[in-house]
């Protein structure tokens, strides 16, 4: 059978003017990946990632390091498939409906890296209305068409490689649950649930053979759970 990995982007710049770079700990978590990778033997015949900042140099960082080993690697491919949503659309959209129940919503929005406690509470809320689908304003990208977009790119995918490949997809959490509610078939609430535990640089890996795809592992962490650093297990 075939495989695609699924790798999460390292640690982004939560709370920062841009939050699509990569902190010095998601720098350190790409390269510690790509290391791990490269001393498995692991090699793969496709790499791809969304066009987002955070999840190319994710890629190139940990692909970087299979040319310490002399592992070669297919050069890089962007399929904006397999992009994260764009959860501040989704915020500024949904946002005013939640403020009559959630009052003080907007200030830990405003604050999230001093309140992240109660960022990540507010963002599943906001979720909840963005998942049921009756809150989205005209164009907003919907959980269904997300959905319907992170399908395209494994069809793609799928429909070009044969069931000996090795691919990996360097990409968000988002859309790994996505593809975990595809896969798996289960409710997007409960896929979501997941969702907010996925490590960053985690591993998730498809089974595939043609069109038949199923979820071998999920939220593979043992190239930071090896360094017994604890500052390298993060979930934004």
């Amino acid at each position: 059978m075939g495989s695609i990995y699924l790798i999460r982007h390292g640690q982004a710049s939560f709370g920062a003017d841009d939050y699509d770079v990569l902190s010095p700990i998601g720098v350190r978590q790409a390269q510690v990946l790509g290391q791990h990778l490269a001393e498995l033997g692991l090699s793969f015949d496709r790499c791809l990632a969304g066009d987002l900042r955070r999840q190319q140099d994710t890629a190139t960082l940990a692909l970087e390091q299979f040319a310490t080993v002399g592992v070669p690697v297919p050069p890089l491919e962007i399929d904006p498939a397999f992009n994260e949503f764009d959860a501040d659309a989704v915020i500024r959209a949904l946002l005013p409906g939640l403020l009559p129940d959630e009052p003080e919503a907007l200030h830990i929005l405003r604050n999230a890296a001093q309140n992240r406690g109660e960022f990540q509470r507010i963002f599943a809320l906001i979720i909840e209305r963005w998942l049921d689908g009756s809150h989205d304003p005209s164009g907003l990208e919907s959980w269904l068409e997300f959905v319907d977009r992170v399908q395209g790119g494994l069809q793609r995918i799928l429909d070009s490689a044969d069931n000996t490949r090795k691919i990996a997809v360097f990409t968000s959490g988002g859309t790994i649950t996505a593809l975990l509610h595809l896969i798996t078939r289960m409710p997007a609430r409960q896929a979501f649930e997941l969702n907010w535990q996925i490590v960053n640089t985690s591993l998730n890996q498809l089974k595939f053979r043609g069109r038949e795809v199923a979820l071998a592992s999920f939220n593979s962490q043992t190239h930071l759970q090896l360094l017994k650093a604890p500052e390298l297990i993060t979930f934004r």
